[in-house]
C-alpha cells in the first residue's frame, strides 16, 4: 500500500505533475493565503534575478516577474514537463518577457549564465531524494549573499486540514508509518532537521517563522462535495483510497463529506493549515 507521506520527485515528473496541472487553479487559490505571506517575507525588489524552484503552473513566478521588472528576471523551475508547457503558455499570455521556465530537477540543475539574487520555493523543496546534495546545488545558483525563502509544510499532526483528513483514513485502513525524512510534503518540517541541511549546504543567517491561517481545501468558494472530489482526485490520499475495496472507498468519502461540510463558509471549506517560513542566504 503506498503511503500518504511518499512522493518523489519521479512522480512530480509523471502523473503527480499530470494531476497538479488538472487542478491547477485550484490548487493556486488554496495556496494563495501561503503565497501572500511568502511574498511578504521575500520582500522583491525591481531588478533582482530570480529562480522559483518548483513553480508549477507558474503563478508564483508571474506574480515574481511583476514584482523584480523591468529589469528583473525570473526562470520558473519544475520537473514536470507538462507544468513547465502549461507556466509558459500562462506567461505568454500576460506577456510577460522577463520570464521563462524550464522543465528540469533543482536538484541537479547547473546555470551557466550569471547567478541569482533570490531563490523562491513554495513547496517545492521537500521532495529531494537527496536533500543534502539538492540544498548545496541550490546554494550554487545564488551569487555570495543570494537570498533563498522557502515554505514547507509544518507537521502534519499540527495542521487541521491534514490531521483530520488523516484521522478518516486510520478510522478505515492500517496505513504504514511513513519512513522518517523520505521525500514527501512533511519531509522538512522538522527546524532543527531542515536548519541543518542549509547550514551544512553553505547557507546562514537563517530565519523560521511559523505561519498559521485558513486556507480553502480544494480552493475559494469551495463546497463539502468539490472540497472532497478534489482531495481525493489531486492528493495522494486519493491514491491510497483508490486501492481500497468499493464499501471502504465509500466510507472514506461520506466521512471526509461530513467532515468539510462542518467547515463549509462562504468563501470555501476553511481549515487551518500551518507553514514554516524559511529564509537563508549564500555565505
Amino acid at each position: 500500500m503506498a503511503s500518504v507521506d511518499a512522493l518523489g520527485a519521479e512522480d512530480w515528473a509523471g502523473e503527480v505533475g499530470d494531476r497538479w496541472l488538472r487542478n491547477v487553479d485550484n490548487f493556486e487559490s488554496m495556496l494563495a493565503p501561503v503565497s501572500v505571506a511568502l511574498f511578504q517575507q521575500a520582500n522583491y525588489m525591481p531588478g533582482q534575478r530570480v529562480i522559483d524552484v518548483g513553480c508549477g503552473g507558474g503563478a508564483t513566478s508571474v506574480a515574481i516577474a511583476r514584482l523584480v521588472a523591468p529589469e528583473g528576471v525570473v526562470v520558473g523551475v519544475d520537473i514536470s514537463p507538462a507544468l513547465t508547457a502549461e507556466a509558459t503558455t500562462r506567461a505568454q499570455q500576460h506577456e510577460l518577457r522577463n520570464l521563462s521556465f524550464i522543465a528540469a530537477d533543482a536538484a541537479t540543475l547547473q546555470w551557466p549564465e550569471v547567478p541569482f539574487d533570490r531563490l523562491h520555493s513554495r513547496f517545492g523543496s521537500m521532495f529531494f531524494a537527496n536533500p543534502a546534495a539538492a540544498f548545496r546545488n541550490l546554494r550554487s545558483l545564488l551569487k555570495p549573499d543570494g537570498r533563498a525563502d522557502f515554505a514547507v509544510w509544518a507537521p502534519a499532526k499540527d495542521s487541521p486540514w491534514v490531521a483530520n483528513m488523516m484521522a478518516i483514513m486510520r478510522n478505515h485502513l492500517d496505513l504504514p508509518r511513513p519512513e522518517p525524512r523520505a521525500p514527501g510534503p512533511f519531509a522538512l518540517d522538522d527546524p532543527d532537521y531542515f536548519g541543518g541541511l542549509l547550514r551544512q549546504a553553505g547557507f546562514d543567517q537563517l530565519e523560521f517563522n511559523l505561519w498559521r491561517g485558513e486556507q480553502a481545501i480544494g480552493g475559494a468558494g469551495s463546497t463539502a462535495t468539490t472540497a472532497v472530489d478534489f482531495v481525493l482526485d489531486s492528493m495522494s490520499i486519493g491514491d491510497v483510497a483508490r486501492e481500497q475495496p468499493q464499501l471502504v472507498r465509500d466510507r472514506i468519502h461520506e466521512d471526509l463529506l461530513q467532515m468539510f461540510r462542518s467547515h463549509e463558509r462562504p468563501a470555501g471549506v476553511m481549515m487551518t493549515a500551518i507553514a514554516w517560513l524559511v529564509s537563508a542566504r549564500r555565505s
